[in-house]
């Protein structure tokens, strides 16, 4: 596999080229397609942290995982450009953090991503369920799981039209402005790579900030689209579930490795309604239970673990447990 050029940015339904993560693409057999991903040294977003930055970040080898989305259902089950897609489910672990160490040059990596169940309706197939192992240096650093879906663009106005309408919404949506938490209480150097409010705190240890949706961030936003993008989400999740460890002292450092993460997309969120991100109270040794609530309707809702840089492996993949968008 080539990792000197990266696929068509319309390929993976992204818009600038440093956005691209994917390299090249190959199919073996019905189900398996391997899948080539180069990292840069360092990205404006994912490298963004108080930390020593001497790992990769989880998330950046998810959204190359998420890139592969596309690639499976345009190069090799004949979904045509211009379809829309949604997530349903996004899951990952980190098998071993170690393998996350970066070298002194951009890192290669091979993703081994299997077909792992089709979802059907009376025209065909209209989602699928992907394994993706993404290895670097033959270690296994990421594990994931996405599940989603696609419609006709036609569709798609279609169904979106009718959901903001209900809503009482305009056609085209203005995202709601508002401040931004402080950057290092999150693990941030730079605000604009926050995305939630300033946290509040309640007597009974729950957290609560508002997601605030900057749709000119060049990577969040790299293009437009009338929602919450589902990347957005996870990372609000992100940045509220970090800062509700921090304030109960079960990790040590400000920027802890995310290890696992397990979240259910229930319906669109509008990125011109208030959107309240909010997690349980944290327990030592637990999960950090989310969840992202519009008025009237639950959005989203995950669980997220992190662990400081020098733990060991971190096992405990979910089985998938249902259906939302990206």
């Amino acid at each position: 596999m080539q990792f000197t050029r990266t696929l068509p940015k319309e390929l993976v339904h992204r818009s600038a080229v440093a956005e691209v993560f994917l390299t090249d693409a190959e199919r073996h057999g019905e189900d398996r397609m391997l899948l080539a991903a180069r990292f840069p040294r360092r990205h404006a977003f994912y490298d963004d942290t108080l930390g020593p930055g001497d790992r990769l970040d989880p998330f950046l080898l998810l959204e190359a995982c998420r890139q592969g989305i596309f690639v499976v259902a345009h190069r090799y089950l004949g979904v045509r450009p211009g379809h829309k897609f949604l997530l349903r489910t996004v899951e990952f672990e980190v098998p071993d953090p170690a393998a996350l160490t970066r070298g002194e040059r951009p890192t290669e990596a091979v993703i081994t991503t299997r077909i792992e169940k089709r979802f059907q309706n009376r025209a065909g197939v209209r989602g699928l369920r992907l394994r993706f192992a993404l290895a670097i240096g033959g270690r296994e650093a990421l594990l994931a799981r996405i599940d989603y879906s696609w419609m006709p663009p036609e569709d798609w106005t279609n169904l979106r039209a009718h959901q903001r309408g209900a809503l009482g919404l305009p056609a085209v949506p203005v995202a709601r402005r508002g401040p931004h938490v402080e950057p290092a209480l999150v693990g941030r150097r730079t605000r604009a790579n926050t995305v939630i409010s300033p946290p509040r705190t309640a007597d009974d240890g729950t957290h609560t900030a508002h997601l605030v949706a900057e749709t000119d961030h060049p990577t969040l936003y790299d293009h437009w689209v009338d929602h919450v993008p589902g990347m957005l989400e996870l990372e609000a999740f992100r940045q509220l579930a970090l800062r509700a460890c921090v304030s109960a002292g079960t990790v040590r450092t400000p920027s802890p490795l995310p290890v696992a993460l397990t979240a259910r997309f229930r319906r669109f969120a509008e990125m011109d309604l208030p959107l309240e991100c909010r997690t349980a109270p944290v327990l030592p040794g637990t999960d950090v239970e989310c969840t992202l609530r519009q008025p009237g309707a639950l959005a989203a809702e995950a669980r997220i673990r992190f662990a400081d840089t020098d733990t060991g492996p971190a096992r405990g993949f979910a089985a998938p447990t249902a259906h939302r968008a990206a």
